[in-house]
């Protein structure tokens, strides 16, 4: 469906948006994972150099640190395994993990909470989680539907 207030609907890759999504969560992965090696390291020098209280409390934040990092860390991994479980190759009537959504308010692609993209024609796409509250008012909606979020009406103009 092709609507003059939105002529870059038909234009919007999935793939393309998938593989954005997929470079944000590696990314992620990359910086948890360098993280905690940096903090590992720390604790590791903390003990070599310190000795006494002050030596327990910096390998004690280190260790706060490395185990903050780690969460982040598997956070990311999640995201990726949620990722490699949508398929983008066959296009859907009703808003299901997958789906661009194009909405009078902005374009959502219903995937990962990867925030927002930039796709290569310059339209600017937020990948959001299914568990949003924003895909989560969007689920199951249709081409025509409104829905209201926050207060604000969202009408869609488009699913693919």
């Amino acid at each position: 469906m092709h609507h003059t207030n939105t002529p870059e609907t038909g234009a919007i890759n999935k793939q393309h948006l998938l593989n954005l999504c997929q470079a944000v969560v590696q990314e992620r992965v990359d910086t948890a994972r360098q993280a905690m090696t940096a903090a590992q390291e720390s604790a590791n020098e903390e003990g070599k150099s310190s000795a006494g209280d002050k030596y327990e409390t910096g390998r004690a934040m280190a260790q706060i640190e490395r185990d903050r990092h780690a969460y982040l860390l598997a956070d990311a991994l999640t995201m990726a395994q949620d990722l490699a479980r949508i398929r983008v190759d066959k296009p859907c009537a009703t808003v299901l993990p997958g789906s661009v959504v194009t909405t009078n308010r902005g374009v959502f692609f219903i995937s990962v909470g990867a925030g927002k993209l930039l796709t290569d024609t310059g339209t600017a796409v937020f990948a959001v989680s299914p568990a949003s509250p924003i895909a989560q008012a969007l689920a199951g909606k249709t081409t025509g539907n409104d829905v209201v979020f926050n207060k604000q009406t969202y009408i869609i103009l488009a699913v693919d």
